[in-house]
């Protein structure tokens, strides 16, 4: 139960009436206060969201403050907004939330007559369970991928990526990572690393890199405050690309982890991005009905792809040419060329001069798609759990079948196209054939208590 707000003043005498052990002890940011305001405060006053201009997931933008001034004055927590505005018997934040809590009022009293510090560093202690898991049930499949060889196929489970051999027959190895949900995985063009996007929602955005030989984690990039989707890898290796649920597009340094675009033209969380063949050009769509084309040197918009219709859901690049497929609730596939269509869409505007091919109609939002590797055919999968196959060329249908058990979540092309692999709500895995998309393997994507088998 929460109890009764108290006011900064008789926040100080707590403080003053505290041991002098406690009263030393230093309050940091990221260790004590963070925790705190992702609780009660930052779902309103982050990144793409900074209601009243105020964003509170970093020290320096809390310093900062919004339209109403700086939130802290360093030492003197009588005449600091962030505790005026939490303090009293009706307190002014959380807006829409239960008060915080007089312990919670107090330590933060504490930090700002402190003088608002950093604090000492946080070590990042590892997430992910010390033993392999053993999974009491099967995990929905969000995202799959094979490796160029043809040798491996790559699928998320909870703080781990599950690498089954291609053919269905086993586990080659397991690995174990932060994030509890991934939502996307890619192999790099030449194998040598696998990427993979998610993290923990509401609290971090993760990018995991892994040498695909040595199974090591190579590099772990945590940002935002809540989970990354739809990443892509540069054709050079050195960059990847993720969408965020801030509404934020960002492409990171792989050898050094920094930030070096990041670009807020997306209205609403962002599912997908793909680097054009020189990487100099950025595809990314979001729920916000929009497909845009980024300049990733500045992180400027360079153009409207599309003519906004519905929210996008997932994006698919051409494997060789400068295509993108979008997929969204509207249930149709919907082809553009990679490149600028001449001028930024005007309200009436309905000019779309990168459009190229509008598929079938499926009836159902499309959750995910997949080329095979020639660029030849494009499949879908849908939320009715129907799964459609036609020719890129002429958007001629191939196949039509559905997938038992809900929704379709993932699905990707073997190396040598002969087998189209799904997986979706039910957490089973199915090869399909090519020549007659008939179901040729199916097996649990993560070892359970039943008995799947371990590496």
């Amino acid at each position: 139960m929460r109890t009764i707000p108290i006011t900064a003043a008789f926040a100080l005498l707590l403080l003053m009436s505290s041991a002098t052990a406690r009263s030393e002890e230093q309050i940091g940011f990221e260790r004590d206060v963070l925790p705190i305001l992702r609780v009660n405060c930052i779902s309103c006053h982050k990144p793409g969201k900074a209601k009243g201009g105020l964003d509170l997931t970093t020290l320096p933008s809390l310093m900062k403050g919004g339209h109403a001034g700086p939130s802290i004055k360093a030492g003197d927590p009588l005449h600091s907004r962030l505790i005026e505005t939490i303090e009293g018997e009706t307190p002014e934040m959380p807006k829409d939330g239960e008060a915080l809590t007089a312990s919670e009022i107090e330590l933060l009293t504490r930090w700002v007559a402190q003088g608002a510090l950093v604090g000492p560093p946080v070590e990042m202690s590892t997430k992910h369970p010390r033993q392999p898991l053993i999974y009491q049930s099967l995990p929905s499949v969000n995202a799959m991928a094979f490796s160029p060889d043809g040798a491996l196929l790559a699928v998320p489970g909870r703080h781990e990526i599950l690498l089954h051999k291609a053919d269905g027959t086993g586990i080659a190895a397991r690995l174990p990572g932060d994030s509890p949900r991934l939502e996307a995985v890619a192999f790099s063009k030449d194998g040598s690393l696998l990427v993979a996007s998610g993290g923990a929602v509401s609290e971090f955005g993760e990018i995991q890199i892994w040498d695909v030989v040595a199974r090591r984690l190579v590099r772990s990039i945590k940002a935002s405050n809540d989970s990354f989707y739809g990443l892509s890898i540069s054709p050079d290796n050195r960059r990847v690309a993720v969408g965020c649920a801030d509404k934020l597009v960002r492409v990171f340094d792989i050898a050094d982890g920094n930030e070096v675009m990041r670009c807020d033209n997306h209205l609403d969380w962002v599912f997908g991005t793909a680097f054009s063949n020189d990487g100099r050009r950025l595809v990314t769509v979001s729920r916000d009905k929009a497909a845009k084309l980024i300049d990733i040197a500045t992180g400027h918009l360079i153009d409207d792809v599309n003519q906004p219709r519905d929210p996008l859901l997932c994006l698919a690049r051409h494997p060789l040419e400068e295509l993108v497929a979008t997929g969204g609730t509207e249930g149709k596939i919907r082809l553009f060329k990679m490149e600028p269509r001449g001028g930024r869409l005007a309200e009436g505007d309905n000019k779309e001069n990168s459009f190229v091919r509008e598929f079938e109609h499926m009836g159902a939002p499309i959750l995910t798609m997949a080329f095979k590797a020639d660029g030849s055919l494009i499949a879908c999968g849908a939320s009715s759990g129907e799964v459609r196959v036609f020719r890129v060329d002429n958007g001629q249908r191939l196949a039509q079948f559905k997938v038992p058990h809900g929704a379709v979540f993932a699905m990707a092309f073997s190396a040598d196209g002969k087998q189209l692999a799904t997986g979706g709500a039910d957490g089973r895995i199915r090869f399909h054939e090519t020549e007659k998309w008939s179901v040729s393997r199916e097996f649990e994507s993560v070892p359970t208590t039943s008995g799947s088998s371990l590496p």
